[in-house]
């Protein structure tokens, strides 16, 4: 998919949780009833955002997908590191961050009703091998593919354009025989929310979404708990206290990345500044790597991203030599001169179970937010470059943070107007975070206005 984009003017200086666990059992009783939900109007924003950028941007896309069943044969090769068995246990359990969307909802029984394996697809907005996003997800679902074995049969379609065509996708995949189906983009939400009203017999997980319906389930987690940890180590490493981060959309979930990644950062150096830039796409290394490179002729020492899902601002990074922190991939093997950390998401921590429970016929749509203590979300492993003393600050913080999530956006807290957040005392809420549509005080950026 070749996307085109404009990068907003660098003159102009754009460069471009939950409550502590003794609230726990009162923002699990709030999923229930929804009363997140009606942040519908805040997040619609953040999807006529996107869907702005996508109308804008996709004028020259291809209209072939590729769709592919795992074997050892088309297992395709990545970019990002081996995973590594590092014997990390986890204090909570996935469904400790799962609440349906009715105390009392009817299992979704979308099991074959032929009696044979399983169908099940994933459908993504980028390549399988991006080292990013994509090959995040498809990793769980070659982890699904391998846990249930004959009982199972998964299909992905990559590179499939956010838009009309996702619903097209979709309606293919389950004429197929598929009867379970992942979305993986924000921007497909809107298309597999019709998908299931259509399809009340096909199970829907939707990734990054806040739709529901009683069988459209949303998933996702609290990667900006280790985008802090990142910022950190990245405000460590900078000389300057000149940052610079690029990012893709301004929706919620981007915004509390960037916001934690520059408190992260600001946590070791006050004074530190982040010039911010948007890409306006997920997935465009060409791009990321000019704009990353932009950031470095302006004068940031330290460079990292949120959301965009390939790993070619490191490129820029090691070729200037500044310390740089990814996203979604561990990229320690490949930018070894110059890597600090990156927040990453371990999604199968969520579909293995969402599998079984459709195997067993206990299915039921709802809400999941992971984080750090079931394992959803990651730190990627620190790199060679970042300090001993910085390695002990993180490990104390990571510590706070696994057991109360969200806890960077406490008060006293600005944005970068002067306006009062969150005052002194006062954690955000899950519904703060979830309608997020602010900069935080130290960064060098607006949120665009379309």
């Amino acid at each position: 998919m070749e996307i085109r984009v404009a990068v907003y003017d660098l003159s102009n200086g754009i460069f471009a949780v939950k409550p502590p666990p003794r609230h726990r059992e009162k923002t699990l009783t709030q999923r229930r009833s929804k009363k997140w939900l009606p942040l519908v109007a805040t997040l619609a924003l953040g999807a006529g955002l996107v869907a702005c950028g996508s109308d804008d941007t996709s004028t020259e896309t291809t209209d072939e997908t590729t769709a592919g069943v795992i074997t050892d044969d088309t297992a395709a090769e990545t970019t990002d590191a081996p995973t590594e068995e590092t014997g990390e246990t986890f204090p909570a359990s996935w469904d400790s961050n799962f609440a349906p969307w009715s105390a009392d909802a009817a299992p979704i029984d979308c099991r074959p009703k032929d009696g044979g394996p399983l169908k099940a697809a994933w459908v993504y907005v980028g390549p399988i091998n991006d080292g990013g996003w994509t090959t995040a997800h498809n990793k769980a679902r070659e982890a699904v593919q391998e846990k249930f074995g004959d009982k199972i049969v998964t299909t992905y379609k990559e590179n499939v354009p956010e838009g009309d065509q996702t619903a097209q996708v979709i309606e293919d995949l389950i004429a197929d025989g598929n009867t379970v189906v992942f979305g993986t983009s924000f921007g497909f939400q809107d298309a597999f929310a019709a998908a299931a009203e259509k399809h009340p017999d096909v199970c829907f997980e939707f990734a990054t979404g806040y739709k529901s319906a009683p069988n459209l389930s949303q998933f996702t987690g609290a990667a900006e708990d280790a985008a802090f940890l990142t910022g950190m180590a990245a405000g460590a490493a900078s000389k300057t206290g000149k940052l610079g981060l690029l990012a893709s959309f301004p929706i919620p979930e981007v915004l509390r990345g960037i916001n934690a990644w520059t408190l992260g950062a600001r946590s070791i150096n006050p004074e530190a500044e982040v010039s911010l830039v948007w890409t306006s796409t997920w997935f465009d290394p060409a791009l990321e790597r000019k704009t990353a490179e932009a950031l470095i002729a302006g004068g940031a020492d330290t460079i990292g991203v949120v959301a965009q899902d390939s790993p070619a601002s490191g490129d820029a990074a090691k070729a200037a030599g500044v310390p740089w922190s990814g996203y979604d991939s561990d990229q320690s093997t490949n930018y070894p001169e110059v890597w600090l950390t990156a927040a990453t998401y371990e999604w199968s921590t969520y579909e293995l179970p969402r599998i079984q429970a459709i195997l067993d016929g206990t299915w039921v749509a709802g809400n999941y937010y992971g984080d750090m203590a079931d394992g959803h979300i990651r730190l990627a492993p620190l790199g060679p470059i970042v300090t001993d003393e910085t390695r002990a600050l993180i490990e104390t913080k990571k510590a706070e943070i696994v057991g109360n999530s969200g806890v960077m956006f406490s008060g006293p807290l600005k944005d970068n107007t002067g306006k009062e957040i969150l005052p002194a005392g006062k954690q955000a809420t899950y519904e703060e975070l979830m309608s997020m549509n602010y900069l935080v005080e130290g960064i060098k950026g607006e949120i665009p206005k379309s």
